[in-house]
């Protein structure tokens, strides 16, 4: 099912099993599974470890139905809980689809905001990677006419110090550059184009590069991403989601991964949504999902169990 992955890991997946096996069935992979007690060794050739988790309803390939949405969350709860308990040394997320959720009269805005309301207040910070750019974002999931308003020093000081630490702490940069992007068109052009970049970012900014942190900023987005600046920085911090993420999935897309930092715990993802009309007819291409427990396997404890 994950061909060419060389993880010597245990890999859980939280799900129905009886879900796993018809999806593997009806794409004719063979699939061994094995219920997950605290094993700590892989599950074998074409075998996978399972945490069982009911589906509310048959699931049918590429259809939405709100009636499971409950067992998604079910299953992103029980992922949760095991990284706080110590028995998942990371998680690994696949694509939800945020508008199904919703329909079910249950608000949820993206798996970085659930996460972060499930692990006691933490402040969640969403930075996407490919091989030679990291992109990290000061706001995420929000109507672009929100985002000025969201963008406060306060806000912009906490993403700052989460991603320098986790470059530090998960990365093992002893001392990361980073760049960050103006909000404005040409960094608002000394505030001729807007007042954020002088009455937010810059403050802020400067108040960390007291500090020791290597910040250059706020930059002019359309340059930011050129070749000379990046190869000297270890991050980009955009403003918004669409500011820096396209570049980076023009990149990259398909061997890149979401990292969320700022949690107790390491949690990756894929670098794409759900693609609901590919489900079920095995024209996939896999590569994000394996970039992403890669990344998992790199930032976890090897001795633990990734979900």
């Amino acid at each position: 099912m994950l061909a060419g992955l060389d993880l010597e890991l245990p890999l859980v997946a939280i799900a129905d099993p009886a879900l796993l096996r018809r999806r593997a069935e009806a794409l004719g992979q063979p699939l061994v599974l094995r219920h997950w007690q605290g094993e700590c060794e892989p599950a074998g050739p074409h075998a996978l470890w399972y945490q069982p988790v009911p589906l509310a309803t048959t699931e049918e390939p590429g259809v939405l139905d709100s009636a499971n949405a409950p067992y998604v969350l079910a299953c992103l709860d029980a992922a949760i809980e095991g990284c706080q308990a110590g028995r998942f040394s990371a998680l690994v997320t696949g694509p939800v689809h945020k508008g199904v959720i919703n329909d079910a009269g249950i608000p949820f805005s993206g798996h970085t905001e659930y996460l972060a309301e499930r692990s006691g207040g933490a402040h969640p910070v969403m930075m996407l990677a490919t091989e030679g750019l990291r992109v990290a974002l000061a706001t995420t999931h929000l109507p672009l006419a929100e985002v000025p308003g969201a963008i406060t020093q306060e806000r912009l000081e906490r993403v700052v110090r989460i991603l320098a630490h986790d470059l530090k702490e998960r990365f093992r940069i002893r001392e990361p550059r980073i760049l960050v992007c103006g909000l404005n068109p040409h960094a608002g052009e000394g505030g001729h184009l807007g007042r954020e970049e002088v009455e937010v970012i810059e403050p802020v900014l400067e108040r960390l590069r007291t500090e020791g942190m290597d910040l250059e900023g706020p930059l002019p987005a359309d340059t930011t991403f050129t070749p000379p600046r990046l190869s000297e920085a270890d991050a980009v911090l955009a403003m918004y989601h669409d500011q820096g993420l396209p570049v980076l999935k023009h990149l990259g897309f398909g061997q890149a991964v979401n990292i969320t930092l700022g949690l107790p715990f390491v949690r990756t993802s894929v670098d794409h949504g759900t693609a609901c009309e590919r489900a079920g007819s095995g024209d996939i291409d896999s590569g994000s999902l394996l970039t992403a427990l890669r990344a998992a396997a790199e930032l976890a404890d090897p001795d633990q169990a990734i979900s």
